[in-house]
Formats: C-alpha cells, structure tokens, sequence
C-alpha cells in the first residue's frame, strides 16, 4: 500500500510556484509594450507583449487576469480585419467572464471593446446589446457617476443615433448631465458628449433652438478649454456652421468674422 500511494503521488502533476521576481520582469515587458504601443513601434510591441504573455501563461495559467488582459492587447496591437478582430473579442469575453467573472475591470473593458468594433462594421443591433450588458456590469462596479459608466453611456446614446431611435436623447442627456457634474463643463468627454446631444436635436429631433443652444456651449467650452486654434474646437466651428446656415443667417455672420 505505501508503494501505490508514492506512485501516484509521483503522477500528481506539481503546482508550478509563483516566482515574484520573474512577475517583475514579465510587468515590465507589458509596459515596455505598451511604450511602443504609444509610438506606434508595433513589432516591438508585439515582442515584449507576446513575451509577457508565455512568462504569465507559464507563471499563473492561461485564464489568469494577468494573462487574458495580455491576450486583449495583443488583440489591439495585431493588424486584422474587424470581423477577425470581433470573433477575437467574443471569445476572449467568453473566457472572460468564465474565469474573471462579468463585473471584472478587464472584462468590462473587452466588452466595451467589442462593442466599439461591432459598431464600427456597422452591426449597431449587437453593438447595443453589448454595451447594455457593458453599462449595467459598470454600473454595479463604478456606480453611475464614474468616467467609464458615463463614456458607455455616451456608446449608447451613439448606437441609438445610428439606428434612428430617440432612445439615443435619453442616454446621451443621462450622459451629459452626470458628466457636468463629475468633470466639469469644460471636460474633453462633456463637450463631445454635448456636441453629439447638439447633432441629434438639430439632425433627428429637428428643434433647431436646442441644438443651437447646446452647440454655443460646446464651443464657449471648447474655447475655453484649449483655445479658438486647436482641432476640436474648429472641428466645433465647422459643425455649428453648418447648422447656422439654414437657421441663424446673422449669428453665421459674427461666426465667420471670428472663424474665417
């Protein structure tokens, strides 16, 4: 009996320990990667993530948060057509929630992710039920007033747009409203958030006032934000021009003088 215990305590297969030093060195080539990223120094990247992701497969398991977060950047980092990159997506959202959990940092992210790309190739139905999912999941980890929940909100209320429904009033005002309050009326993320609630009263609702009162805030906070020179506030200019020439002649006017 002693013997057959030691045979099949040979056959156990032996839990690799976790060896901090070598985790060091494996988040350093993540951000080294990363770097690259940032210059777009792509084979680069692609090297010291792919490295990091075989030392963190080896180290904590292929369904480790450490090696499925690599997965998704590899993802990013790799050229491919959208269809590819989507039926990556959803089978890493899978393995995701499986071994992650669906109210996991990671795997909301990835699935803001998709949704995203889903709605690039123009599949707005999916996209809508992906970030549906998405918002309630950061709803519960956030809550609603976080950065991340109201950008989903944004999504929302952009996917609404494109499939012509007034939904799309409702989450980018819920949006809009939240992020005055959290970041300011000046912040980058409430000004596009008011631009778009600004195109969908002038393009889909046709109340002309309202849109041409939400594009005077968005370009007083443009301006005020990063000045009359920078893109996104002539990229501002352009839109409410637009807008101005079928129904405000005199206010196109002051507008040209300042804005050639």
């Amino acid at each position: 009996m002693p013997e057959e215990k030691k045979v099949r305590r040979k056959k156990k297969k032996k839990k690799k320990k976790k060896d901090p030093r070598k985790l060091e060195i494996l988040d350093a080539c993540m951000a080294l990667g990363d770097a690259c990223n940032r210059v777009r120094d792509i084979d680069d990247a692609m090297k010291y993530k792919e490295r990091a992701l075989k030392g963190y497969e080896e180290q904590l398991g292929r369904n480790s948060e450490n090696a499925l977060h690599v997965t998704y950047s590899l993802t990013w980092s790799t050229l491919m057509s959208n269809d590819e990159k989507i039926e990556k997506l959803r089978d890493l959202v899978k393995r995701m929630e499986r071994a992650l959990g669906e109210e996991n940092v990671v795997t909301l992210d990835t699935l803001n992710s998709l949704g995203g790309t889903l709605h690039k190739n123009e599949e707005h139905e999916e996209a809508k039920e992906v970030w549906e999912k998405c918002l309630v999941g950061q709803t519960k980890l956030h809550g609603e007033d976080h950065r991340l929940t109201l950008m989903t909100m944004g999504n929302l209320g952009a996917v609404y747009f494109a499939l012509k429904s007034e939904k799309a009033l409702e989450y980018y005002e819920r949006a809009l409203k939240r992020s005055e309050k959290l970041m300011g009326k000046n912040h980058p993320d409430t000004l596009s958030t008011m631009m778009n609630t600004a195109i969908f009263y002038d393009n889909n609702l046709k109340n002309y006032v309202k849109a041409e009162e939400l594009y005077e805030r968005a370009l007083e906070g443009y301006e005020a934000q990063f000045g009359k020179d920078h893109k996104s506030t002539k990229d501002c200019v352009k839109k409410f021009k637009k807008h101005l020439i079928f129904h405000n002649s005199e206010r196109l006017n002051q507008l040209n003088a300042i804005y050639p």
